[in-house]
């Protein structure tokens, strides 16, 4: 039961996150700047949402919240290595096939990302 309330619960976030990362990527990316660094600004703005909400509500326990520096150390060395995966596709998908197929792949690229990121947070971070 508990992992079908926090499975519901990240899902919620994560179209929150995949939303204002994409928005991010997507404008970033209009007004010129590069996929890469795009990338990774939409991440950041998601990744802080994402944090935040997942450790107050999703991964929450008995005693209340689940944030703090540890976990918030924990979180960004995943979201480091996620983030890498990520800029590589979507980089590896622009040069490819251009900037438009890069803004409809975001969001495959990142609901992939987040299938393995949800129970690498709560074995790894949310602990």
């Amino acid at each position: 039961m508990l992992l079908l309330r926090q499975g519901s619960q990240y899902l919620a976030i994560g179209l929150l996150q995949l939303l204002l990362d994409w928005a991010v990527f997507v404008v970033a990316t209009a007004l010129g700047m590069p996929t890469a660094p795009a990338n990774l600004a939409g991440r950041t703005s998601g990744a802080m949402l994402g944090f935040w909400l997942n450790g107050r509500y999703t991964f929450a326990g008995d005693e209340g919240s689940r944030l703090g520096w540890r976990r918030f150390g924990r979180f960004w060395l995943l979201w480091l290595a996620m983030t890498a995966l990520s800029t590589l596709l979507m980089a590896t998908v622009e040069a490819r096939l251009g900037l438009r197929w890069a803004w409809l792949a975001k969001p495959v690229v990142e609901g992939g990302l987040a299938m393995a990121n949800f129970f690498l947070m709560r074995r790894l971070v949310y602990r």
